[in-house]
């Protein structure tokens, strides 16, 4: 696989992003949410390229002491190679540099057995359910990964 490029999400990024959306997410966002996410100052989103082409893309939200991933999208062209993991550690990464930050938490589907796989390798704990969260019909599970648990290896290598 060739090199996975992380950098700030833009304006411009909104396009492409638009033909993933479509593709390979599900109907809970879409392309106007994410222009007025990328006007919030609290929130900060993150695209993944490799030659230059989006692959996938994430995002937090910042609150009081605790941030909320917000999504992580990948290709499904690009399934199973960390573009995932790759975005979930800068994540991490994003939210541990800022200051006072205690937590960082999610919402999974309860069918996503994949991606409820890779929370828990990155050290995220299940603490709570949402039923029907996604279009009234599916639960969300709760998870959450406490900041003075994060190992050190996953530490200040933002790119």
């Amino acid at each position: 696989m060739d090199d996975v490029q992380i950098s700030k999400m833009t304006i411009s990024d909104l396009d492409e992003i638009e033909d993933v959306l479509l593709s390979d997410f599900d109907d809970f966002w879409n392309i106007t949410t994410f222009r007025n996410e990328l006007l919030n100052s609290n929130s900060e989103y993150i695209v993944a390229k490799i030659n230059n082409k989006i692959v996938g893309f994430a995002g937090i939200w910042k609150a009081v002491d605790d941030v909320h991933i917000t999504n992580i999208v990948t290709a499904k062209k690009v399934r199973r190679q960390n573009i995932g993991s790759t975005l979930l550690l800068n994540l991490i990464q994003m939210a541990k540099a800022k200051n006072g930050i205690t937590a960082i938490t999610l919402e999974v589907n309860s069918n996503n057995i994949p991606a409820q796989k890779l929370y828990k390798k990155f050290g995220f704990k299940v603490v709570g359910l949402r039923k029907k969260y996604y279009n009234n019909i599916e639960d969300a599970i709760i998870m959450t990964l406490k900041t003075r648990d994060i190992p050190q290896s996953m530490r200040n290598t933002f790119r």
